[in-house]
């Protein structure tokens, strides 16, 4: 049994964007890869690897290229390592979000921790498709309690790396899968607390602000490329 403790930032989000039993993303987890992206950034970030400026260009920096033995992160980390040019946190989080297999290397790493079953299932008779459905729920149950206690209690002082998973959750649209929308929006003022405060830190917020760009620009691109489509062009 995993204590939610022991996940990285990443391996949370993507517990909360998939479903337990079926093992598949939820259907409104369409922004699941920049919520990942964005957590990656934040993690390398809250550990001393990188910098992300605390102005609007948001530039990241290599700190320490030591890995941190996380075949995700540690790929993450190289890229921006051996990056011909300073690159901007929005920019970064788009290349972690299209790194490949993303979902299935991380939820393998999950797998390895008992958390989750590498599975597969077939699709038309003739496709395969990979599963992951949850063999240990428990490590999901306290992240969403931990959640649950920052979005709808009275805590007020939220270790940051529960504040990166809330904002980024939020600004990607997943927590409305755990969570009714009319609570949700009943507590807009302390998601945007928590999301706009220094609770986590200048370079944490930088790193969230980024993913929510960049799921914004993702989705504005895939709604205009839906629209050409549909008018014949």
């Amino acid at each position: 049994m995993s204590d939610r403790t022991e996940l990285h930032l990443h391996e949370q989000l993507m517990l909360l964007a998939l479903r337990d039993e079926k093992g598949t993303l939820e259907s409104k987890a369409t922004m699941y890869a920049y919520a990942l992206g964005g957590a990656m950034l934040a993690e390398l970030s809250l550990k001393g690897k990188i910098r992300i400026s605390d102005d609007k260009r948001a530039f990241v920096d290599l700190v320490d290229r030591s890995p941190l033995d996380e075949p995700v992160l540690d790929e993450c980390l190289d890229k921006v390592a051996t990056a011909k040019r300073r690159a901007r946190a929005t920019t970064w989080v788009r290349r972690f979000a299209e790194l490949k297999r993303l979902r299935h290397r991380v939820a393998q790493g999950l797998c390895r921790r008992g958390i989750l079953r590498d599975d597969e299932d077939k699709v038309l008779l003739f496709f395969t498709r990979k599963l992951y459905p949850t063999i240990d729920p428990v490590p999901e149950r306290r992240l969403v309690d931990q959640l649950r206690n920052v979005i709808f209690g009275d805590s007020t002082s939220p270790d940051a790396e529960t504040v990166v998973v809330v904002a980024l959750a939020n600004a990607t649209g997943l927590l409305p899968i755990h969570f009714d929308r009319k609570d949700l929006r009943r507590r807009k003022r302390q998601l945007k607390r928590i999301t706009e405060g220094n609770i986590a830190g200048a370079a944490a917020q930088q790193a969230v602000l980024a993913a929510q760009q960049a799921a914004v620009a993702a989705a504005v691109a895939a709604s205009s490329a839906a629209a050409v489509s549909a008018s014949g062009g």
